[in-house]
């Protein structure tokens, strides 16, 4: 299973020979294989140190692994999806490695973690690791490796406190939070000496040579995809979208120096490319990056694009990406409703949405799907009659184009204008109306887990305090269910559960995240929540005159 697993792979760099006395060190992915494999921060990451001769670096993932020391120094997680934490615990437990920081001594590895999730809000789980890095890897991961080697052979707090002064570098462990009372808001979270700094800054990579797969294989969920990232961030900046505001600013990849460089060397190993990024049709120079796509010697090439910026669907994109064997295109309009796009900033009208769809058909795609969103904040029933209106105007400009809505709920994300507010209570009745209404006029409607949501919500506002919960709801079955049987248990040492899910928190509370600086100030996040909550059609729902129930 081993071998045939890891044979399988087709390396697009050249390891180093690790020195004799390299670091032990295990890199993880706490999920299967063909999963982890797929994810190129994952891929990036492994590889930047797999390229260093002073590191010996073993991969693990939940269902397969390479040879694992037997006595690691580091051992390292890439956290993409929330619910992961369950197989992090797990791992750490196949380890023997306690599952709390402050239980583990110099015989254990030094704990640390990064990725999007982590990046984001990591306090739900910053009980569990020793140092967790924050924000682009492409000069923290090795500032944290040479960092560890000066104090490799301290004390582990010596070498905590040390890694500490790395901008980028989160100890938590250094940082106390302290709370109103056990169940309340949080008072203040400070560093436990004046040698700690105050505030850890999100490091970011502003150059023009953007990522690219490091290994391409049949085993990964997209089989022998390789990835290229065109952009990073987004210019939309749509007010709930953390891939918009937590990885400002907008950057884009040099045509000449990193996106067809990296088009060749994907190309001797596969036909299959994936451009990556939130808004990859906003590449300034994607006609052209097309257009090199196109030339004749390509013509077997299969392109996959991520989710597009709508008015940018020309009929000379869909004709490209239907002659490379895409059949279906992806586009977020959150909503039908004008006033709700101004609301979070989407700068996009209804007749700019039908002609995309319209381009579409008229390149030869066959299928086209959207995103959508219910429970924005300021969304009143009508709002909903302008997303199904939108749909069958879609519908009826473009007969025969197979049209599909995948739809979330508003989910509060930390860094962002909407950060302050709470899931709409009427967000699964919505689901359920849009499903109804959509249905029976032949547009397939695929809601996401309303629960699954609620979740989300919960770890993406949750703080430190919420560690002793997940290692409960873990043992419960790591459903909602068990983690309100949790919440139960715990009753009175964390608030409620509606607390971080539901509630619109005051803008003078102390957020679990304020000791940890994203791109942009709280004062520019609270302009923009403003300029958004004066387009509700009731001033009362403005979260700045709402004060959390504790």
């Amino acid at each position: 299973m081993i071998s045939s697993v890891f044979s399988a792979e087709r390396l697009l760099f050249t390891p180093a020979t690790p020195k004799s006395d390299a670091i032990a060190t295990i890199f993880a992915f706490p999920n299967e294989y063909s999963v982890g494999i797929t994810s190129l921060g994952y891929q990036v990451v492994w590889a930047t140190l797999a390229m260093r001769s002073d590191v010996r670096v073993s991969r693990l993932f939940t269902d397969v692994s390479e040879p694992l020391p037997s006595q690691p120094e580091l051992l390292g997680f890439s956290v993409s999806w929330e619910l992961d934490y369950v197989n992090i615990l797990n791992l750490l437990e196949s380890l023997k490695i306690p599952l709390q920081a402050n239980q583990r001594d110099r015989h254990h590895p030094l704990v640390f973690g990064g990725g999007s999730v982590l990046t984001a809000n990591p306090e739900p789980f910053a009980d569990f690791f020793d140092v967790i890095l924050l924000g682009d890897g492409e000069q923290l991961l090795d500032n944290f490796i040479d960092a560890y080697q000066a104090v490799r052979s301290a004390d582990r707090q010596t070498q905590l406190q040390a890694l500490a002064q790395i901008p980028g570098i989160y100890v938590p462990s250094l940082y106390e939070v302290i709370y109103r009372e056990l169940d309340g808001a949080i008072e203040s979270i400070q560093p436990i000496s004046p040698e700690i700094p105050a505030v850890v800054q999100k490091q970011t990579y502003r150059g023009n040579v953007l990522s690219a797969s490091t290994v391409v294989t049949e085993k990964a969920a997209w089989e022998n995809i390789y990835m290229i990232e065109v952009v990073r961030s987004c210019p939309e900046m749509c007010r709930f979208c953390l891939a918009s505001y937590l990885t400002l600013p907008f950057r884009t990849a040099s045509l000449e120096n990193s996106l067809i460089p990296a088009i060749e060397r994907g190309l001797k190993v596969t036909n299959r490319i994936g451009l990556l990024g939130a808004s990859v049709t906003q590449h300034p120079e994607f006609e052209k990056l097309l257009d090199y796509i196109s030339q004749p010697q390509y013509d077997d090439i299969r392109l996959n694009i991520a989710s597009v910026r709508t008015n940018t669907v020309t009929v000379q994109l869909a004709q490209t990406l239907a002659k490379r064997d895409t059949k279906s295109l992806t586009i977020a309009v959150e909503s039908g409703s004008s006033r709700l796009r101004q609301i979070i900033n989407k700068k996009l009208e209804n007749d700019e949405i039908i002609q995309a769809a319209i381009n579409a058909k008229a390149g030869g795609l066959t299928h086209l799907k959207l995103y959508g969103m219910v429970g924005i904040p300021g969304e009143e029933p009508e709002d909903l009659d302008a997303t199904v209106a939108m749909m069958n105007d879609i519908k009826k400009a473009t007969a025969g184009l197979r049209l599909t809505l995948s739809c979330s709920t508003f989910v509060p994300k930390s860094h962002t204008p909407f950060q302050w507010l709470g899931v709409n209570r009427q967000a699964q009745k919505r689901l359920q109306f849009l499903q109804k209404q959509l249905q029976s006029r032949g547009i397939d409607f695929r809601p996401e887990s309303y629960n699954w949501s609620l979740v989300q919500a919960l770890l993406s506002r949750g703080d430190r305090r919420l560690s002793q919960l997940l290692q409960l709801t873990r043992n419960f079955g790591n459903s909602l269910g068990s983690f309100k049987r949790a919440f139960k248990q715990l009753q009175g040492k964390l608030p409620e559960l509606d607390f971080y899910i539901h509630s619109h928190w005051s803008t003078q509370q102390v957020l679990p995240w304020n000791h940890l600086q994203g791109p942009l100030p709280s004062s520019t996040l609270l302009k923009h929540l403003a300029d958004a909550t004066s387009k509700f059609h009731q001033p009362s729902e403005k979260p700045e005159k709402v004060v959390a129930k504790c």
